[in-house]
């Protein structure tokens, strides 16, 4: 599970991403949970589910789209609450808390039972409830599990696609000058493997991580 300093780490990082973002953030009331569903639905794909030709299950891949979901889900958690990451802290650690006693959803008049579904339907639950702006952070866990992630692993990747983030703002993302595409490759992937050089726990790691993705940005 993560530690209280985790917790409240990855929300003052993301508070700081979404003010990079818009510094109105909170006003603008931007729809988090939608971006929920298009992240989970790029998860889909990742995983494979065409039955009719052979596809092969991209982990590493599988593993960024959870990053880039708990992002939103940690947006919409602050705006809840107004961009307050004290009281956004507090929510967090009461859903956190309830997580391993609620194999059991309830949405739509129907009970779902989490240990009883595979990845893909899982997926599907995450994105039906985002789609209602329901937050269901059981859920997520039983997809994180499902995708070889424990909660230290997603705040170690999680730090790196802040980076990533705050790398794509400072390069040209929002006026569309900034190339996802580095030599064939989306940058995502290129984060995937310098991740895997780096040391997370090391107190340079973010600086590292920004250091080298400016590296291999083309020029």
């Amino acid at each position: 599970m993560l530690s209280d300093q985790q917790a409240r780490t990855m929300l003052s990082l993301q508070a700081a991403m979404n003010a990079k973002v818009d510094p109105n953030w909170v006003a603008a009331r931007y729809p988090y949970m939608r971006a929920v569903v298009i992240e989970a639905a790029e998860a889909i794909e990742h995983h494979g589910w065409k039955w009719w030709k052979k596809q092969d299950k991209d982990l590493p891949q599988l593993q960024m789209e959870l990053i880039d979901i708990w992002h939103f889900l940690l947006s919409e958690i602050l705006l809840n609450e107004e961009g307050s990451e004290t009281v956004a802290l507090l929510r967090l650690t009461e859903q956190l808390e309830t997580i391993e006693a609620s194999q059991l959803v309830d949405f739509d008049a129907k009970q779902y039972n989490l240990a009883s579904m595979d990845l893909l339907a899982q997926l599907e639950l995450l994105i039906a409830l985002s789609a209602a702006r329901k937050i269901e952070l059981s859920v997520f866990a039983a997809i994180m599990g499902n995708c070889e992630m424990d909660w230290t692993e997603l705040y170690c990747q999680y730090v790196g696609k802040n980076v990533l983030n705050f790398f794509r703002q400072d390069h040209g993302y929002q006026d569309g000058s900034y190339l996802k595409m580095w030599n064939g490759r989306e940058d995502n992937e290129y984060l995937v493997d310098i991740m895997a050089e780096l040391d997370a726990n090391d107190a340079e790691y973010k600086d590292k991580l920004y250091s080298a993705l400016r590296s291999n940005y083309p020029n």
